[in-house]
């Protein structure tokens, strides 16, 4: 990540690239797939949050055609279209309905999630404008590259997912053409601590073995 001074949010970072992710089952991996579902939707609800704070920003407006209303996911089977456009949280709502799963799974997944999204819409806008340069430039694509660490994406839901990731990560990775490159002129500082935090517990709550 393109800052000079270590700030307290990279732990939560580490904490989360150091889970166990090898040591997950496909059942965990659709887990960790709910998680993300509702990680997807703050972080668009982020980026606009920082849009509305930069109207002017060139740069924001480019990162928002990339994750939003875009085709740049498409196509994938039972998910999008050649060409189709959609949000990425678009993407991952489509992503779950590939596997059908017990009511009873989907109810706590729901209820994690929600709660999930309630703290972090509690959490003052400048902070959460903030927390898109510190998904985009490096974060996320640690994160992704740790996920990417299982081994077993054995139904259609898992492959749409690691399809998601591996895109994602050539996303952030370009230096100079890349989302990282797009958001990092907005230096984030740790008011993004609690969006991280946050974003850690979700994992847990959904996939109590990445705990272990």
């Amino acid at each position: 990540m393109n800052v000079t001074e270590k700030l307290q949010y990279h732990r939560a970072i580490d904490e989360i690239c150091e889970m166990n992710w090898q040591g997950l089952t496909s059942q965990d991996m659709i887990g960790v797939a709910w998680a993300y579902y509702y990680f997807s939707i703050q972080f668009r609800e982020n980026l606009q949050i920082a849009r509305a704070l930069h109207p002017n920003d060139d740069n924001l407006k480019h990162l928002e055609r990339e994750e939003c209303d875009t085709d740049n996911l498409s196509p994938w089977p039972g998910v999008a279209e050649i060409g189709e456009k959609m949000n990425h949280d678009e993407y991952m709502r489509r992503t779950l309905e590939l596997l059908p799963i017990e009511a009873s799974k989907v109810e706590h997944y729901t209820s994690v999630g929600e709660a999930y999204l309630a703290y972090v819409r509690g959490i003052d806008r400048t902070s959460r404008a903030l927390s898109i340069t510190s998904y985009e430039d490096g974060g996320l694509e640690k994160v992704f590259t740790a996920i990417l660490e299982f081994g077993n994406w054995n139904n259609s839901l898992l492959r749409s997912f690691e399809h998601f990731l591996v895109e994602h990560v050539r996303f952030d990775s370009d230096p100079d053409q890349g989302h990282g490159a797009l958001s990092r002129h907005i230096k984030p500082d740790d008011r993004v601590l609690p969006l991280w935090d946050a974003f850690k517990d979700i994992f847990v709550a959904c996939v109590p073995r990445l705990a272990a």
